[in-house]
Order: C-alpha cells, then structure tokens, then sequence
C-alpha cells in the first residue's frame, strides 16, 4: 500500500475534488484505495456521501484509543474504503501538539496497514493549513500530489508547500517524502493566464507537472452537493475523462497497470 497525500495549505483549489475524484477513478481502473480525510470540515466525507461523528474518524485512534482497522467503512463504490471525518477532529490537532511524536504518529498507524495487503493505495485529503494535522499527512505519506490552480497567487502557495516538504525530509519524520506530481486544476484553455501559469511550473516542475489538466467545470462544483463523485454525476462529461486520465497517468508513473 503506498500513501498518497493530496496537499496545499491554500484553499479552493481542488483539493478534495481531486482526492474524491482521482480515488474514484483508481477504482475504476481496478484498484482498490482507501480514502482518508484529515480535513475536520469533512468535505470529502460529505462528498463521497458518507455521514459520520467523531467517533468515526481517526480521533481516537491518534490518540492510542481505537485500531485504525476499526474506522475503515465500505463506500458504496466498488473497491473503495473510506475513513471520514467530522467538526471533532479538529481537537485532536491541540492533544497532538502536546506529543513528542505528533509528527510521525500517523506514519506510524498508516505502516501498520501496509502488511495487511487489502489496499494498493491509501489517498490523505489534508486540511488547507499548515497546522498538526497537514505536517502529520506529509509526514505519513510516501508520496505527495498538489493540485494547483491555474492563478498566480497559486504559485506563491506552491513554493511554501514545497519548502513545508523539504523541512519534513530533513527532520528525519519521512526522508523519502516525495513530490509525485502537480496537478494544475481549474484550467480553461481559453485564458492567456492559465497557459501563462502552466508555462511558468513547467519551467521549474517539468518532471512532477501532470499532462492532464481539470479543466473548469460546473459539474464538478455540483457533484459533492449531490454526495457524488464526478463519474456518478456526469460520466460522460469532460472533467470525468480528465479524472479518469489522471489516474492513467497516475498509474503509469507508479509502473502499474491499469485495468
């Protein structure tokens, strides 16, 4: 099982449709995912159409009170596991920061899976802040996706969460910590400025910036209010081909082959 952190500490620019979407299309190409969210506004919960308390999410289990393998839920999407959040979690950032080990206790739990074998990935939806809970997905993760989105104010959040990477490889928490990749989000062809910011991370990510680019899409924007991933609300639409070509080349990046 290799962990997958969808991260940026700036808001709206679609992350969690990312982690709910690109999750939804691994399953699609055969691959069976476990979906965390670690955001206490629970949008990838209510997104995928999962209601749940704080006895649901990870909570207790980071503070030594419940087995993790207890938290994971069915979805009622084929190969897909989820482990939800609510407002509660929230706390458990103040008991954290009381702990030595805040940052590598979820790497922790999250290693104690990968033996089990019952996923092949596990996707981190992280909270748009630099707080407890982000640093300690970073930390767990073997690999990290940062959707960005296409404004110049974007760029200016990547260099923080890059650097936010490297101070997590030097502390010793996860020194193989690894951006996998740069999802541009929001995208419209259309628009000098998204050519112009695709443009400028390609200068200085080619290797880690994506191919496939989400376009803007009022589907998109619809599907969580309907509990949906975008494959269930628009199928045929562009955003879920572009989804679905994420996790292609997603996958080929991994060296594995999609169904």
């Amino acid at each position: 099982m290799k962990v997958i952190a969808i991260g940026n500490q700036k808001g709206g620019v679609g992350k969690t449709t990312t982690a709910i979407n690109l999750s939804a299309a691994l399953t699609r190409l055969g691959q069976r995912v476990l979906l965390i969210d670690l955001d206490p506004q629970a949008n990838t919960t209510s997104g995928i159409g999962v209601e749940a308390d704080g006895d649901a999410t990870l909570y207790p289990v980071l503070l030594g009170m419940a087995d993790i393998r207890d938290k994971i839920q069915p979805s009622r999407l084929e190969r897909l596991s989820v482990i939800p959040s609510a407002m509660d979690l929230a706390g458990v950032e103040i008991e954290l920061a009381r702990s030595d080990d805040h940052l590598t206790r979820l790497r922790g739990l999250l290693q104690g899976l990968k033996p089990n074998d019952l996923f092949d990935f596990c996707v981190l939806d992280t909270p748009p802040s630099l707080g407890v809970l982000m640093t300690s997905a970073l930390a767990a993760a073997d690999e990290v996706i940062i959707p960005l989105q296409c404004e110049w104010f974007g760029l200016e959040g990547l260099a923080k969460i890059v650097h936010v990477l490297e101070q997590i490889r030097e502390s010793g928490a996860s020194p193989e910590l690894k951006l996998e990749g740069i999802v541009m989000t929001m995208f419209d062809s259309r628009t000098n400025l998204a050519r112009q910011v695709v443009e400028e991370v390609s200068q200085y990510f080619p290797e880690q910036l994506y191919r496939t680019y989400i376009p803007r899409s009022i589907k998109l924007g619809e599907a969580p209010s309907h509990g949906r991933t975008i494959f269930e609300h628009d199928a045929n639409g562009t955003a879920a081909q572009a989804y679905l070509s994420l996790g292609k080349e997603f996958l080929q990046r991994q060296g594995v082959a999609s169904d």
